[in-house]
């Protein structure tokens, strides 16, 4: 079976699960969308001529599925998630994996028990430039990473309700700074705040030590008007950055001519800097489609249920860090 004829389905129809379902109707065979709001339900329903339905336990027992989004808020993740499972559906859950590392733990736990392809929807991981500046990385175009930095920062998004920033936006950049660095996060110190917020932090910083020696800093922020994504890579034989939104990279290098000792303050260098920039896709459709092609062959996805656990268990790290003012060790 090609990914076209794999049958799917959508719950949650907030504005992540509406794109899933529009993107599941050009690349698969949608068969159903669940929200307990049934107009929503019934509206992306017509409009993607689907069943729709407000319970899952109803639409499982009522259509046959083959795999399925979970974007429901996060406290939903596991429940919803566990009941698919036990039905032999495969499982994609939309970042963060869970509302704790425990049920993560246990989503894991039962995703392999059952033998369900399972994964979490990081979609940062599949813009196209991530996987091309990975693969400039590993040919070691500026040799030896010491240092990845990252700065993702905008306005307050009035949907997000229940989480703070390093939750929410967060958890993006950490995936792929695990992702870019080859290592597993060891150590976390995190600053940060509320500025406009009174409930979930708005700001922070958080500082990373990776299992391989190279240090991460992710700086967050919904307090500016400036929507910017971007990460710096410092190696030993130049510097790499990444822009997600432009989905462009540069490459920066420089070597000193001959100096002339009796005038420092103009050191002579020789630049090399190129700009790479690369066609635009969707992430959203890249992230869809790897996972149907996961399900189609048996195959581990690129974002697994245990990059997610990871990812959220630095995330937990870093709010826990904030609240004790101390490193948090992992």
């Amino acid at each position: 079976m090609s990914i076209n004829g794999i049958r799917t389905a959508v719950i949650g129809i907030g504005s992540m699960g509406r794109n899933h379902a529009r993107i599941y109707s050009e690349i698969s065979d949608l068969v159903a969308v669940c929200d307990q709001d049934p107009k929503k339900a019934e509206e992306i329903s017509k409009k993607f001529r689907c069943k729709s339905f407000h319970n899952v336990e109803k639409m499982i027992g009522d259509v046959q599925i083959d795999a399925v989004s979970i974007a429901t808020p996060t406290v939903k993740h596991l429940e919803s998630a566990r009941e698919c499972m036990e039905s032999g559906i495969h499982v994609l859950v939309e970042k963060p994996i869970a509302n704790s590392v425990k049920e993560a733990e246990e989503m894991i736990r039962f995703s392999q028990e059952k033998k369900i392809i399972f994964s979490v929807g990081m979609i940062e991981r599949h813009n196209p430039i991530v996987r091309f500046t990975k693969e400039v990385l590993e040919k070691g175009n500026i040799g030896q990473i010491v240092t990845l930095s990252s700065k993702r920062v905008s306005n307050f998004p009035a949907r997000i309700k229940d989480v703070g920033v390093i939750t929410d936006l967060g958890v993006h950049d950490i995936d792929v700074l695990r992702y870019l660095s080859g290592g597993e996060v060891k150590r976390v110190y995190a600053l940060g705040g509320k500025v406009k917020h009174d409930k979930f932090e708005d700001h922070a910083t958080i500082m990373m030590r990776f299992n391989n020696g190279i240090e991460g800093v992710c700086e967050l922020s919904w307090l500016t008007p400036m929507k910017t994504r971007t990460i710096s890579i410092t190696g030993l034989e130049g510097v790499a950055d990444m822009d997600y939104v432009d989905q462009e990279l540069k490459i920066s290098k420089s070597s000193f001519q001959e100096i002339d000792m009796d005038n420092l303050w103009r050191i002579p260098l020789k630049y090399d800097i190129k700009r790479m920039r690369i066609r635009n896709e969707e992430p959203l459709k890249r992230e869809l489609e790897d996972f149907l092609k996961s399900v189609e062959k048996g195959t581990s996805p690129l974002v697994t249920g245990y990059d997610g656990l990871e990812t959220l268990r630095v995330a937990k790290a870093a709010e826990e860090s904030i609240k004790i003012g101390e490193k948090v060790d992992l």
